[in-house]
């Protein structure tokens, strides 16, 4: 048996969302026969189990808890945002010497920050978005601000480092720019803004089985007219929003396009096991990535799991794959 230890929650904006993932995976790496998992929530600067107690961790990667101690064998993190997708909790396994499933803490680290990532893509000659980087919150940064925004006249002000739609707005009236920006600013020490593109939004599903790489999609989030893909949006009850794993009118060129500059992506920026890859189609700039997670969600209405189980690939089997892949890689 390999024993799994799933963490979860991480205290981060994305938390709650982290422990609908976890479920899914739990009831998934638990369909495997050969793997025996136990559940932590990375909560209150501590490891908590389901009943409450507190675990940690040992010499040779050991978990203790309630007097009990478990051999780690490999690490799930289904954390989304901090401290799972930031590379912080890749790096304390590294030390400890336990393997783990996804990626390590660089491309956790570089995808994770939006003007990092944006810096690779431009190097791997993969087209995105026009930006301008705001590192500071003083005279100097709120002018750069303003002066890209008349250039553009309708934004997006973004979070630098924080999950695909946390401390994200669209600005299209100049005395709302300065209001978002400092928003922005509450959750990441920089901010990037964005110059708003008409588009459609396409999403793969980029992962690794069987020693091999694969692009699974594109799937499309498909919005009500005039509404962003908030946090809020995304996650509602109430949300207009549908996503489609067969998108229409979609040119076998465009599809090409996309899928290579995934691959492009998935192998310049380092990433392992499992990833979603954000794209923009627009009518004049053609194809540009948004964005890559390295740890998609896997709530009822995320794509990455929809993706591969569209393409007949069972997600247990995926999942267990990406487990003994890390093990025999120790």
């Amino acid at each position: 048996m390999i024993n799994v230890l799933l963490l979860c929650g991480g205290d981060g904006a994305e938390h709650s969302i982290s422990l609908i993932s976890a479920d899914y995976a739990e009831k998934k790496l638990r369909e495997n026969r050969d793997l025996n998992v136990l559940r932590a929530t990375v909560h209150d600067h501590g490891f908590v189990l389901s009943d409450g107690s507190r675990g940690y961790f040992a010499d040779g990667g050991v978990f203790s808890h309630n007097g009990e101690k478990y051999k780690v064998d490999c690490v799930v993190p289904v954390i989304h945002g901090v401290p799972g997708e930031t590379g912080d909790l890749q790096s304390f396994l590294s030390i400890l010497g336990i393997p783990f499933i996804g990626c390590g803490s660089e491309a956790s680290r570089n995808c994770f920050n939006k003007i990092t990532t944006k810096l690779y893509l431009s190097a791997l000659g993969i087209p995105n978005t026009p930006y301008t980087m705001i590192s500071t919150e003083n005279d100097e940064g709120k002018k750069k601000a303003l002066e890209f925004f008349d250039r553009y006249k309708n934004v997006y002000v973004k979070a630098a480092s924080q999950g695909s739609s946390v401390g994200c707005y669209h600005v299209s009236e100049r005395n709302e720019l300065l209001d978002k920006l400092h928003e922005a600013f509450g959750f990441s020490s920089e901010v990037i803004i964005e110059k708003n593109i008409v588009h459609r939004e396409l999403e793969v599903a980029a992962y690794e089985m069987d020693g091999r790489l694969n692009v699974a999609g594109p799937g499309e989030i498909i919005m009500p007219d005039n509404v962003f893909y908030t946090y809020e949006e995304k996650y509602s009850k109430d949300s207009g929003t549908v996503t489609t794993v067969e998108p229409k009118g979609l040119s076998d060129k465009d599809i090409e396009t996309i899928c290579e500059y995934a691959r492009r992506a998935f192998i310049g920026l380092k990433l392992r096991d499992l990833s979603r890859i954000d794209f923009f189609l627009s009518p004049d700039e053609g194809v540009l990535i948004n964005e890559i997670n390295t740890f998609p969600g896997m709530t009822p209405i995320s794509m990455f799991p929809k993706l591969l189980e569209h393409e007949k690939i069972d997600m247990a089997a995926f999942l267990g794959s990406c487990v003994r892949r890390a093990v025999k890689e120790k």
